[in-house]
């Protein structure tokens, strides 16, 4: 057996199995989780999306992959990403404030400094988020240093263990180390736990397939799927700039 071949059959994740749970956890899991939703909505800020375009949903997944992480740590690792970006650059750009007015006048550039600096690093917050997705895992196949180190240099970064320690620590602090919170992943299984625990004659394995793939694709394709629904509930072709706002 090849190595790859080991470490795939190594890290696979098992098969879930729907219909277990005792009703009671079943319920008190949805009221918690539409607690966490509803608190999330009302926080959320008017950039969410921003940091879900395809490209970097895709080397999310690709990544994740390559490195045999379950389902749950991929969709982690983007939420990871996007509310840490969010967050970064708005701390950043509010910090500058004063710069900005000044640099009008002829007196420097430090947001644009920073917004090069933040380009500068993006592969590498990127890849921090996947790591500690990984740290967030059932099955704890936690992505060590050694491997994403060999997988930046691919790419001829030249970063340090200190440097890959430092940008997790640098995205912890930003969401106040409040990394792990529900993905549509953990609703989308809920839902089936509750089809299998009402007895779903439908074949529970495939149904879940079918769901991941669904979600996948909601991932990759979130701009046009969005669009899409959004025109047909307006049932207008051509939405308006503002209509366009309250979509994203």
């Amino acid at each position: 057996m090849s190595s790859e071949a080991q470490a795939v059959s190594r890290f696979r994740t098992p098969e879930p199995v729907f219909g277990v749970v005792a009703p009671e956890i079943i319920e008190d899991t949805l009221i918690c989780l539409a607690t966490e939703n509803e608190q999330y909505l009302n926080e959320l800020s008017d950039q969410a999306g921003c940091f879900k375009e395809t490209q970097i949903v895709e080397f999310v997944f690709l990544l994740c992959e390559k490195w045999f992480l379950d389902q749950s740590a991929r969709y982690q690792a983007v939420e990871i990403f996007e509310r840490f970006m969010i967050k970064h650059v708005e701390e950043s750009y509010n910090s500058t404030a004063e710069s900005r007015i000044n640099n009008e006048q002829g007196e420097g550039n430090i947001w644009g400094t920073l917004k090069a600096q933040m380009c500068d690093t993006f592969v590498l917050r990127l890849v921090s988020c996947i790591q500690l997705a990984s740290k967030l895992s059932f099955h704890y196949n936690i992505i060590n240093n050694n491997t994403v180190l060999k997988f930046l240099q691919s790419l001829d970064y030249s970063y340090t263990k200190q440097n890959l320690v430092e940008s997790e620590l640098a995205i912890l602090k930003a969401l106040r180390f409040q990394i792990n919170v529900p993905t549509p992943f953990a609703y989308v299984e809920l839902l089936l736990e509750v089809l299998g625990h009402n007895g779903c004659l439908l074949p529970m394995k495939q149904l879940h397939k079918m769901c991941m793939h669904l979600l996948d694709l909601t991932y990759l394709m979130r701009n046009i799927i969005y669009d899409t629904l959004l025109k047909i509930s307006i049932e207008n072709s051509t939405p308006s700039e503002l209509q366009m706002l309250w979509n994203i």
